[in-house]
């Protein structure tokens, strides 16, 4: 759009229906708020300012929004009472003095507006002849819903809503989406001329569109109505999240991203998968996540807020979350990587072992029921079964470092901090409490003792007292 732009959106209500402490427009959508849809749709369509319109929570709104757009130009205004959707655009007009320009009104709740939809719907306001644009549907049932009404030659005269519609008006189906663009002089003083005269005893938007058929035609966008239905309750959320997930794997899809069953593969908005990266069934890939390309990602695996490098293997089952995972590296099965795990390339971490706050350096492997936290591990290094950093003592949680080539045997307790020098040997069965030099063998096991014929006189002890 070659004309300047400002966007509003709607965020004050607070949705009962969602029978929730929650205001709605913070109920989570595939990783993110509600809000955080239409208010990213606006930005993309390149809005030069958005004004969230908050009410309800309006504090716990403005933060969480502040997060998530923290270098774009958005900024907040506040409907202080519930008087209509035309009380609530109003509410923006402060935060938008001295703009001029076309201002585009979205809603909060309505996620599923595309980019497509709304650059139509610039276009058409930017070319059109009159001081407004709006979205239409055309609905079999549209029932609840406001319909336009057309004049000679199908000039848009006005809008009715449902609640103060004619029988014969009832019948129309083609229906208001409520998403338009107006020239912002026309719609501040649009807006100053409402009344409540309806049988809501509210302030409609709807009833700007009288004023602008009056001032030139209304230019109207055809758009599915899949995309313009809002979200009242959490049913109509989970709805909405099939939709939007479908739209998000159909895209990874074309860009090259194989997905072995798409239906059960969940993947946030915002996340970035390269090409040639295969996903299998029942995959999550949660929040600001970045898989690269070649990558494979096993059944029923978990992923929340990582990145995983170029030809690197997830396998089925493993839970990995705020962990960087460098390329060629092997996960799983049933791994789990907690915050702060850092995996440089060509590392394994095989099945049931659980790291934290552990960085593990090129080459090294962990094959399996290990635990790793604290920990910093050099290259080339060998973990056996069982191996445990102790690295909380009640109080502190201490570090445990081994430098490059280390051999530690199965079942040891690496209690920190502690350190293991380059190329040294732990034995298996050994519980190191004090720092190991390189090149040497440590180990603290209990001499064997094996006492000959011990089983047999233990049965005959067991027979007599049994008979006794």
């Amino acid at each position: 759009m070659t004309q300047p732009l400002a966007a509003v959106v709607l965020c004050a209500g607070k949705g009962t229906r969602m029978k929730s402490d929650r205001a709605k427009v913070l109920h989570p959508l595939l990783g993110r708020p509600l809000a955080y849809y239409p208010m990213s749709r606006a930005f993309e369509l390149g809005a030069q300012a958005v004004v969230a319109v908050v009410g309800h929570q309006g504090d716990a709104v403005k933060e969480a929004l502040t997060t998530l757009f923290s270098r774009q130009p958005l900024t907040f205004a506040t409907q202080a009472q519930q008087r209509g959707t035309g009380d609530a655009v109003a509410a923006a007009r402060e935060a938008l003095a001295g703009f001029h320009g076309g201002v585009l009104i979205l809603y909060g709740d309505v996620p599923l507006v595309t980019q497509d939809t709304l650059r139509r719907l610039a276009t058409a306001y930017a070319q059109g002849k009159g001081p407004l644009a709006m979205v239409t549907c055309q609905l079999k049932d549209p029932t609840g819903y406001g319909r336009v009404l057309r004049g000679p030659g199908r000039r848009v005269m006005g809008v009715v809503e449902h609640k103060d519609a004619t029988v014969d008006q009832r019948t129309i189906s083609e229906v208001n989406a409520g998403i338009y663009v107006a020239d912002s002089k026309f719609l501040w003083d649009a807006l100053a001329e409402l009344t409540p005269k309806n049988a809501q005893g509210e302030l409609y938007l709807t009833d700007i569109i009288e004023q602008a058929a009056r001032k030139g035609e209304v230019a109207t966008v055809d758009a599915p109505a899949e995309e313009t239905v809002g979200v009242n309750d959490r049913a109509e959320l989970a709805e909405r999240a099939e939709v939007l997930r479908a739209r998000i794997n159909v895209r990874h899809m074309r860009a090259g991203v194989t997905l072995l069953h798409p239906p059960t593969t969940f993947i946030d908005e915002g996340v970035e998968i390269g090409p040639e990266t295969i996903i299998g069934p029942c995959v999550s890939i949660q929040g600001e996540c970045e898989i690269g390309a070649a990558v494979s990602i096993g059944q029923g695996a978990v992923l929340v807020h990582t990145t995983v490098g170029d030809e690197a293997e997830v396998k089925p089952y493993s839970v990995l979350e705020e962990a960087v995972v460098g390329p060629r590296c092997q996960v799983g099965p049933f791994a789990r990587l907690r915050p702060g795990t850092r995996l440089d390339e060509d590392v394994h971490v095989g099945n049931f072992v659980e790291t934290k706050k552990a960085h593990l350096k090129r080459g090294t492997k962990a094959g399996h029921l290990s635990y790793l936290g604290d920990a910093e591990i050099g290259e080339k290094c060998n973990i056996g079964a069982g191996t445990i950093t102790c690295n909380y003592d009640g109080v502190n949680k201490s570090l445990t470092k081994l430098g490059d080539g280390v051999f530690v045997g199965s079942d040891t307790q690496l209690v920190a901090p502690v350190t293991v020098g380059d190329g040294a040997f732990i034995a298996a069965g050994s519980t190191i409490t004090q720092d190991v030099p390189a090149q040497a063998l440590a180990l603290s096991r209990t001499p064997q003792t094996v006492k000959e014929g011990w089983a047999e006189r233990r049965k005959k002890v067991l027979a007599g007292l049994k008979g006794s």
